[in-house]
């Protein structure tokens, strides 16, 4: 199946979303993987139509994935997290369309008011209900609220996250780690009428076993992982946007870290700028994660003969580019 693209009526894949002379799809030599370890990718709204964005491999080479799209925030983002049920020990755990934990959200006036013991709040309906914990981020991650009651909000507004994780309150934060459901509120202007409205950007069941891969000072080699990683959380942008993406979705702190030890470089360096010449693609990194993990590996190295030959299509393209010009 092919469909038409933009105003300029190119074909396009609607799998890979690449143009129909350059699909993909019929690139990868091996059915599709049933991956044990399950992957969520964290993509920059800015990386979802971009011509070498690799998660579109991974999209169509596994089959436990799931791709939620990150803004931005540049004026304010409230967070609510809720503990998932104990009973539950999917590594991936999915939420339907219509099935949302919080159903209701409470008003910022009885967020504001709420004094119960585990952070609980007060719908409109008067029933108390979760989540655990609630919070407020500015732009960059500044932190603007935290609803703890052994907090002061004063305290809140000096104090970072990380600093709130490692003091005494971050016991508890114990069960949420466990697994928990987060529910993102970003606050945007609307260009149409100039006022600011709040939007629901996402709603992620991270399940028990789940692990952010992203280098830090906490990270620890994906190889010396102690326990079973059921889940694969990855941010998918430049660099840049990966560190803003992590300063602005606070939750990810409450993940273990971990880290790829790769003594390999990056085709990315050929037709994409990368800070460092021992970055990776998203892919390359899903892939080496996976293996060091312990997930399945059969199949894995058929994702990256894709993405090589994606980056050879985008090679040949700079090199026709340069060739014409050169003939001017």
């Amino acid at each position: 199946m092919v469909t038409q693209s933009g105003s300029t009526k190119r074909p396009t894949c609607p799998s890979c979303c690449k143009p129909a002379r350059i699909c993909l799809c019929n690139r990868l030599q091996t059915p599709i993987i049933d991956n044990s370890v399950s992957v969520t990718i964290l993509r920059h709204t800015l990386e979802t139509k971009h011509p070498l964005n690799s998660t579109r491999i991974a999209t169509i080479g596994l089959k436990n994935v799931d791709v939620i799209t990150i803004s931005d925030v540049n004026f304010q983002a409230r967070f609510f997290i809720r503990s998932l049920d104990s009973s539950s020990d999917m590594g991936r755990v999915k939420l339907d369309e219509d099935s949302q934990v919080f159903d209701e959200m409470p008003s910022r006036e009885n967020v504001e008011k709420s004094v119960c013991g585990e952070i609980s709040v007060r719908t409109e309906k008067g029933e108390v209900v979760g989540p655990n914990v609630n919070f407020t981020v500015g732009k960059y991650g500044a932190l603007r609220s935290f609803q703890n009651h052994e907090v002061p909000p004063e305290k809140c507004r000096e104090t970072s996250f990380d600093g709130l994780f490692a003091s005494k309150i971050g016991a508890s934060f114990d069960d949420i780690r466990r697994g928990f459901v987060v529910k993102k509120l970003q606050t945007k202007l609307l260009e149409e009428s100039n006022e600011y409205k709040e939007i629901q950007e996402f709603e992620i069941a991270v399940a028990p076993g789940s692990v952010l891969l992203f280098p830090s000072e906490r990270s620890i080699e994906a190889e010396a992982v102690d326990f079973e990683v059921k889940n694969l959380i990855v941010l998918d942008g430049t660099w840049a946007k990966a560190r803003r993406m992590y300063n602005e979705n606070p939750w990810l702190r409450l993940l273990p870290h971990i880290g790829l030890n790769v003594d390999k470089l990056s085709l990315y360096r050929e037709v994409r700028n990368q800070p460092r010449a021992e970055y990776l693609s998203t892919i390359e990194s899903i892939v080496y994660a996976m293996k060091a993990v312990g997930g399945d590996s059969e199949g894995l190295d058929g994702l990256l003969d894709v993405f090589e030959s994606m980056v050879g299509d985008q090679r040949r393209c700079m090199n026709e580019r340069l060739s014409k010009i050169s003939e001017n």
